[in-house]
């Protein structure tokens, strides 16, 4: 089954998640062309969204179209009209599943048109009404996605915990790898990159959630995440050799360079596309939060990498190497030195960097000691309570 075929067959996009990142896009000044501003009215107008376009005129500081609004207000309520008619009916002459499909209907109206409030309202009223497994867990995908709409990381994490708990219970393999993705991409927001690249990786062979993201950001996703938790082995072995991630980076030269050059030790090119991938990261509004740390770790990373092959190098080798002026490496160095990122020291006189490897051995040993120690002492208080 191909890509798209995969996306026709797969949840509604409800709430278009696409609308946020048009809101960012704008709010921070990226919209040059004016194409961000021009899709998301033709959107919220498409779809009739009263709710969410009042918000977002207040967010923007747009003059309200009363006109359009009104327009937009009276669709809503005929359509609101029609599915309290249909629900009703289904109190009065049919069973429950027709009472949950049209109280069901009646939720995902509310989503679609940005009613934040009514929306959770509703969906709570249906989730009260459902008895199936996998039903309660489209339900609460659907809150994580609200959760991922208004940027709300408390909605998504409740609501992950509780579908962790359901799939516990017996999801099916479609939930639970949609799941994965939903997680993801929620420890991604609170920066456990570690957490993140882990959960994406597992969903890249059995990707489904169109709903969320299109594929081939999903994979931006998994490759930026997995380059700054994983070890060497790992990387190559998860990302490098992984067949799904090479056939979306043939097309993406930035992402290919970016994960080749580390890799492979280029360290010029590396900077290069790391300055690259920074601007990507202030355009993302998952991640632009995040992108002065994620920097920062990078660079440290490529430095680690770096002076691991070395007892000592020079600084003018270094900045040459990194594709930089020896005053900047010199500043960097100083800087992550001080703050005991790096394992190093600077020989200003000889303009030599040496490196200081940690002891790993000694420091197993020292916290054995320590250990070993706690662990006498609980016996002896032990012992003197028996003997008493």
């Amino acid at each position: 089954m191909s890509k798209a075929e995969f996306e026709e067959q797969g949840l509604a996009k409800n709430p278009n998640l696409e609308l946020p990142q048009l809101v960012f896009t704008i709010k921070n000044g990226f919209d040059k062309d004016g194409g961000a501003q021009k899709a998301l009215r033709a959107a919220m107008e498409h779809e009739h969204m009263s709710p969410y376009y009042t918000h977002v005129c207040g967010l923007l500081s747009w003059k309200v179209d009363k006109a359009l609004l009104t327009r937009m207000q009276a669709s809503n309520a005929e359509t609101l009209k029609k599915l309290e008619e249909t629900l009703e009916d289904a109190k009065q002459n049919l069973g429950e599943t027709e009472i949950r499909d049209a109280m069901v209907a009646r939720a995902e109206h509310f989503s679609r048109i940005g009613d934040r409030e009514q929306a959770l309202s509703a969906l709570e009223e249906t989730l009260g009404k459902t008895i199936s497994l996998g039903q309660k867990l489209d339900i609460l995908f659907h809150y994580i996605r609200l959760g991922f709409f208004y940027s709300d990381t408390q909605l998504i994490a409740r609501n992950v915990e509780e579908a962790k708990r359901l799939i516990e219970e017996g999801g099916d393999w479609d939930r639970r790898n949609r799941l994965k993705v939903y997680e993801g991409l929620h420890r991604m927001m609170l920066r456990d990159f570690a957490g993140a690249a882990q959960l994406l990786l597992d969903g890249v062979a059995t990707f489904t959630c169109y709903e969320v993201m299109p594929y081939e950001r999903f994979i931006t996703y998994t490759v930026l995440t997995s380059i700054i938790a994983l070890g060497r082995v790992e990387l190559k072995k998860r990302c490098l050799c992984a067949s799904e991630i090479l056939e979306v980076l043939h097309s993406n030269d930035l992402l290919r360079t970016y994960l080749n050059a580390f890799y492979n030790c280029q360290y010029a090119a590396f900077f290069g596309a790391l300055a690259e991938v920074e601007g990507l990261l202030q355009h993302d509004r998952l991640l632009a939060q995040h992108a002065r740390f994620y920097v920062r770790e990078m660079r440290i990373l490529a430095y680690t990498q770096l002076l691991e092959s070395y007892r000592s190098l020079t600084m003018e080798s270094m900045a040459q190497s990194f594709g930089v002026s020896v005053a900047f490496i010199d500043a960097e160095l100083s800087r992550f030195i001080a703050a005991g990122r790096l394992n190093c020291k600077i020989d200003k006189v000889g303009g030599v960097v040496v490196t200081n490897r940690p002891d790993h051995k000694n420091a197993q040993y020292q916290a054995t000691i320590k250990e070993g120690d706690l662990l006498l002492n609980r016996v002896q208080k032990l012992s003197r309570v028996i003997n008493i």
